[in-house]
C-alpha cells in the first residue's frame, strides 16, 4: 500500500471518528434522541423517556367534558417522565431550597411513592428548579401531550384495553393492594407501549393548560391551550380514590392552581 493511500485512509478514519463523536455529543446534549430511550439529566432528576411525534384522536364522546373528539398532530418529539415525580425527587428540590415543603405523605411513606399534596403552582416551581439545575427546559406537559403519551397508540379506554381488569392499576375497584386506601410506589404496574409506567390510575396529574369546559376551539398541534379560565388548571386521570370511569384515557377535570390534596401529583416533561 502506498504512503499516499495510507494517508488518505487515515484521514478518512479520522473524519469518521470526528463525525461519530459529533453525533454522540449532539445526542448527549439532547438527552438521547432515539424514541423510547431513557435518560437522567442529574442524579436526583426524574428518569425521562423520549416520545416521538405522531397523530391521535384526542377526547371521546360519552366521556365527561371530553368532546368533541379531534385529531391532534404533535410534530416534534419530547420527553416525559417514565414515572410520576416521586417524594425522593421533590424532596431534593426542597433540600436545595428550590421548592416549598416538605409536602405531606399522609402516613403512606415517601421515597419512591409519587409526591402528592402538590398544587399546580408547586409543580411549576419544581419544573423551574430542574431547568435551572440542568440547563434544560423542564415543564408540565400540555394536555394533548399527556393524553398522547398515556394512550401510547391505543384508542381504547385504557392503554391495555377497555376493561380495567384486576391488578393492572391502582383505583377504587382495580383489584390492587392499594385500592381506595393510598398511593402505590411508582413502577408498581406494567409500562405502556411508550415505556411509561403507571399511565393509568394511582394519582391524578396536573398539566399545563388553563381550563376549558370542552374541546371547542382546542389546538390541534399539541400545544398548551391558554385563554381559558385563568384560575383553574387541567387535571388528567383518576387516582387511587376514584373508580375506573375516572381513569379513562380521555377523562379530564380541573381545580384551582393552589389546591393540594392526597390524590393529585404530576409528571414532568422536557423539550428535546
Amino acid at each position: 500500500m502506498t504512503l499516499a493511500k495510507c494517508g488518505y485512509l487515515a484521514r478518512l478514519a479520522m473524519a469518521f471518528i470526528l463525525c461519530s463523536l459529533s453525533a454522540a455529543a449532539s445526542a448527549a446534549a439532547q438527552g438521547g434522541t432515539a424514541i423510547g430511550s431513557a435518560f437522567h439529566d442529574c442524579a436526583d432528576c426524574p428518569e425521562m423517556v423520549v416520545v416521538g411525534p405522531g397523530s391521535f384522536i384526542m377526547g371521546q364522546y360519552g366521556v365527561r367534558r371530553s368532546s368533541p373528539p379531534h385529531q391532534v398532530t404533535i410534530g416534534r418529539g419530547f420527553s416525559i417522565g417514565r414515572y410520576d415525580v416521586t417524594f425522593d425527587e421533590y424532596d431534593a428540590c426542597v433540600a436545595d431550597h428550590g421548592c416549598q415543603g416538605p409536602t405531606r405523605d399522609y402516613g403512606w411513606g415517601r421515597g419512591r411513592r409519587p409526591v402528592v399534596d402538590i398544587s399546580w403552582d408547586d409543580a411549576v416551581v419544581y419544573a423551574a428548579w430542574l431547568s435551572h439545575r440542568t440547563g434544560r427546559r423542564y415543564r408540565l406537559p400540555s394536555e394533548a401531550e399527556y393524553e398522547y403519551a398515556m394512550r401510547a397508540g391505543s384508542t381504547d379506554a385504557f392503554w391495555f384495553g377497555n376493561d380495567i381488569g384486576r391488578n393492572a392499576a391502582n383505583c377504587n375497584g382495580c383489584g390492587s393492594a392499594w385500592d381506595n386506601r393510598m398511593t402505590a410506589p411508582v413502577g408498581s404496574f406494567a409500562p405502556n407501549a411508550f415505556g411509561i409506567y403507571d399511565a393509568v390510575g394511582n394519582i391524578s396529574r396536573w398539566v399545563q393548560d388553563q381550563w376549558h369546559a370542552n374541546y371547542d376551539g382546542a389546538p390541534t398541534d399539541g400545544s398548551v391551550w391558554a385563554n381559558g379560565d385563568p384560575l383553574r388548571r387541567v387535571i388528567r386521570g383518576g387516582s387511587w380514590f376514584n373508580g375506573p370511569d375516572f381513569l379513562h384515557s380521555a377523562y379530564r377535570n380541573a381545580d384551582t392552581s393552589r389546591v393540594r390534596n392526597g390524590k393529585i401529583g404530576f409528571r414532568i416533561a422536557r423539550d428535546l
